[in-house]
């Protein structure tokens, strides 16, 4: 009964890995640019910190000299509970300081919910938000792009996820490979299927009357997986827009990242427990693939969660001496498996490949498969630790500015 069990969970499994290696397929090629319209729309750019005077003061510097219409555009930097001179930094440098302090409700998802009803009371309204974390950079089009695509009709927009950082550690370029990763063979295919993209975090823009109307609501670890499931419920697939480029700094040591991800792992079992049954049998009954696939996403944290204890418990079988007690899906065909399971791990240099990463990047590939069976532990830890919602800082040192990042790249 038991082997019946594991095989059956193991089809599903597969079933759910070749569905994703197939998407990854529509993501070699890029439709043609979408029309461009003059500036017209005004943003408000909202930047969320905590205790980041080290690396605040690059961005505003960045954000300021963006190419776009300085009357369009106005900056503002949540100052979320902090103790340095975050709030000093931003006033000086002619930008809004909003400074929030309530030690209960802490991280981001609390912060921007504060900082969007200060904004609804203000005299002067925005067409649009846009959000940045406070260790970002971001292209000097990119309210061009986020100018164009609300033009075009999109109503939530996630800029292309770049790495600031991406030679500082082994596990900065593993950082960096993911981001590539998904944002050539994850995004880019749903954008040329029509199905919901994901939010990332950062470089995030909202048309204003939908985040009105909805209200912001998404105060879990991962706000922005949050309120890319809240939209999907109602309809509204975000987009992706490749061009427009947003550089994150990422953690430099395995320590920090492991604590960074096992925060998003937390919040994710906190989503995927919330809106996978609704939105899978919406996506059911409405017959909406985009609502399936964003079901599909949802529930990847336990994905992996299962695919990682059914690996090992597998390993262990085949390592006991004597005759192996279950079966595995390998047995039933091999070759096709084998396949499988190699293309899987190829969509890493491929998406270097094609989306022309330095090439002193490469050499890093011989360590990313440490970093990606670190998820493992990382998720299996999170399971039993999901029902802890204190937010974690992720600290930022690298004051790295965009002309010294594009330096590097050209070099």
């Amino acid at each position: 009964m038991l082997d019946h069990v594991l095989l059956g969970m193991q089809i599903v499994l597969a079933v759910i890995g070749a569905y994703q290696l197939c998407l990854t397929f529509f993501g070699w090629y890029r439709r043609k640019s979408k029309k461009q319209f003059a500036p017209q729309k005004s943003f408000a750019v909202l930047v969320a910190a905590h205790n980041e005077e080290q690396v605040v003061g690059a961005l505003i510097d960045n954000l300021k000299a963006l190419d776009y219409p300085k009357e369009l555009y106005d900056i503002f930097v949540i100052c979320d509970n902090c103790s340095d001179r975050t709030a000093d930094i931003a006033r000086s440098m002619g930008v809004f300081a909003m400074e929030r302090s309530n030690p209960k409700l802490r991280g981001k998802g609390y912060a921007i919910e504060w900082m969007l009803k200060e904004l609804w009371k203000m005299p002067k309204q925005y067409d649009a938000i846009v959000m940045f974390d406070a260790d970002n950079l971001a292209s000097p089009d990119y309210l061009r792009h986020m100018n164009d695509d609300l033009c075009n009709g999109s109503k939530v927009i996630q800029a292309y996820l770049d790495t600031k950082n991406p030679n500082d550690s082994w596990i900065t370029a593993a950082y960096a490979i993911t981001y590539w990763y998904c944002n050539r063979l994850w995004q880019l295919p749903r954008v040329n299927l029509g199905l919901a993209n994901f939010l990332g975090g950062t470089g995030m823009c909202f048309d204003s009357k939908l985040l009105k109307e909805m209200g912001w609501g998404a105060t879990s670890l991962v706000e922005d997986l949050e309120f890319t499931m809240r939209c999907v419920q109602r309809g509204v697939n975000p987009t992706f827009n490749y061009d427009a480029r947003v550089y994150d700094e990422k953690p430099l040591t395995f320590k920090a990242s492991a604590r960074q991800r096992l925060r998003w792992m937390q919040g994710h079992f906190d989503v995927a427990r919330r809106y996978f049954f609704p939105l899978f049998w919406q996506g059911l009954k409405e017959r909406n693939w985009a609502k399936l696939d964003s079901a599909v996403y949802a529930i990847n944290v336990y994905t992996l969660f299962i695919g990682s204890l059914l690996t090992v418990f597998l390993w262990v079988d085949i390592a006991l001496p004597g005759v192996r007690s279950y079966t595995s899906i390998y047995d039933f065909s091999p070759v096709f498996f084998t396949v499988l399971t190699t293309l899987t791990y190829i969509q890493f240099p491929l998406a270097l490949l094609i989306e022309k990463a330095p090439w002193k990047t490469y050499k890093y590939l011989l360590l990313f498969p440490i970093f990606l069976l670190s998820w493992w532990p990382i998720t299996f830890y999170a399971f039993f630790t999901q029902n802890n919602k204190q937010w974690s800082h992720t600290e930022h040192t690298r004051v790295i500015r965009l002309e010294e990042m594009q330096s590097k790249q050209v070099s």
